[in-house]
């Protein structure tokens, strides 16, 4: 667990680096609203990808060489962060980040059976609780550092200010932006590098999870074509892409809206520093996990009250003023908006623990290929930004052919909408889908 645990953070550090890389990029690449977040799928759509390769890799090599593999593959990602910012090459970034996306895709098909059968599953949450601590923690630290290390001049490059220079002077400010991304990627490359040598020769123990032997001669597809056959693992996968697909949002769309809102704060950088607030939600999320499951409530109740929430708290996103504003002491005035945006990380803190542990369960063998195929339904975290941001440019571009008054809702706000259907399927799977053995009795 402790091994596990330390490994959660370095995902959570490395993941929740893309909520202030889409408006950085926006910026520096010259984007629309809608082409930044192909930083989200770019990154996302690896573990569509690659899930099932890694699946297959993991049986060839083992756990703990596949979390060794995993590690040298974000590292290599990190690396190319390096011609990437040189060149200013918007696809570049792109690739590095598929490549990371990659060696996450490794990671987490290792991990997460790892840690449902290594306890006893009803207490499975709370394990799961406390590894989604270290990500999202991981997730309060990483937007500070880049902002704090690499960031923190960013009033200088405001869309304004570059909107006043010449084609030259243009050119060169924002080349300048994109070589800050070199130091601390290369860095962070080596440490994971580092990170990948200890956990080579650390004392993690292989598990077997086909104990009886009735897997393993069969192919990927063949388990495939199986499991299939298993509904709570078929609406298992949809919950949970959708499931990212709010997880995602709530964290790497905050910093554009808050920009968009105006929430510079002094240094003209605070935006930035929004998914922090998404991150602060989810560990006071995952702490309440650790302290009430199992004991006090039931996974499946944890995730019946994530959805009635999730519900709850979309709806009054799309509807409340973004002029309405709330003073927070010791940080500037936010619009309340923002903070329903931040809280959505309470109401997907548990989604993750209870879904997983509830899908696996009576799995057996198959709990590797049910695991790869749950790290498929990533997915989610790469095609919801995407709609997102061009519903949000839609309905922007509309806005501007109306007499626009000061209460009008951008497009960023209006299509938060996009996740009502997410916490309606958490809701359902919750209270009856996970309790679907054959598709005949569904």
């Amino acid at each position: 667990m402790a091994i596990l645990t330390f490994m959660f953070f370095i995902f959570g550090f490395v993941t929740w680096l893309n909520g202030p890389l889409i408006p950085f990029f926006k910026l520096a690449c010259e984007l629309s609203e809608s082409q930044a977040y192909f930083v989200t799928f770019a990154f996302y759509i690896a573990y569509f990808v690659m899930a099932i390769p890694s699946s297959w890799l993991i049986e060839k090599v083992g756990y703990k060489n596949g979390l060794s593999i995993g590690l040298i593959i974000i590292a290599f990602g990190a690396f190319m962060f390096y011609p990437a910012a040189e060149t200013r090459t918007f696809g570049l970034f792109l690739g590095a980040l598929f490549i990371m996306g990659t060696g996450l895709a490794v990671l987490q098909t290792a991990a997460n059976p790892y840690v449902v059968v290594i306890g006893p599953r009803e207490s499975a949450a709370a394990r799961i609780s406390i590894l989604g601590t270290a990500n999202k923690l991981a997730g309060f630290i990483a937007p500070l550092v880049l902002t704090t290390l690499v960031l923190s001049n960013m009033a200088d490059y405001t869309s304004d200010k570059i909107a006043t220079l010449d084609a030259t002077a243009k050119s060169a400010a924002l080349d300048s932006l994109a070589l800050q991304l070199q130091t601390p990627y290369l860095y962070m490359g080596l440490i994971i590098l580092v990170l990948a040598i200890l956990v080579k020769f650390s004392p993690l123990p292989e598990i077997s999870l086909d104990e009886d032997g009735n897997v393993a001669h069969l192919s990927i597809f063949q388990q495939i074509r199986d499991v299939l056959q298993r509904p709570q693992l078929v609406l298992g996968v949809i919950t949970l892409m959708l499931y990212i697909a709010a997880e995602v949002l709530a964290g790497d769309s905050i910093g554009s809206f808050g920009k968009k809102l105006g929430v510079y704060g002094d240094n003209g950088d605070f935006y930035l520093k929004l998914t922090s607030f998404t991150m602060t939600a989810m560990v006071i999320g995952y702490i309440l996990g650790m302290t009430l499951i199992p004991k006090y409530v039931s996974q499946v109740t944890a995730l019946k009250i994530s959805g009635a929430l999730g519900v709850i708290l979309v709806l009054s996103i799309v509807t409340v003023s973004p002029n309405t504003m709330i003073a927070i002491p010791g940080i500037p005035v936010l619009p309340l908006v923002i903070i329903l945006v931040a809280l959505m990380g309470l109401s997907n803190a548990l989604c993750w623990p209870a879904i997983w542990p509830m899908v696996l369960q009576d799995l057996g063998g198959y709990t590797k290929i049910g695991g790869a195929m749950l790290i498929m339904a990533i997915i989610g975290g790469a095609i919801f930004p995407l709609m997102y941001g061009a519903l949000a440019d839609s309905i922007d571009i509309s806005n501007q052919t109306k007499i626009l008054k000061e209460t009008v809702k951008s497009g960023n706000q209006l299509a938060y909408l996009i996740l009502l259907p997410s916490y309606f399927m958490i809701l359902f799977f919750a209270i009856k889908g996970h309790k679907y053995r054959s598709w005949s009795r569904a």
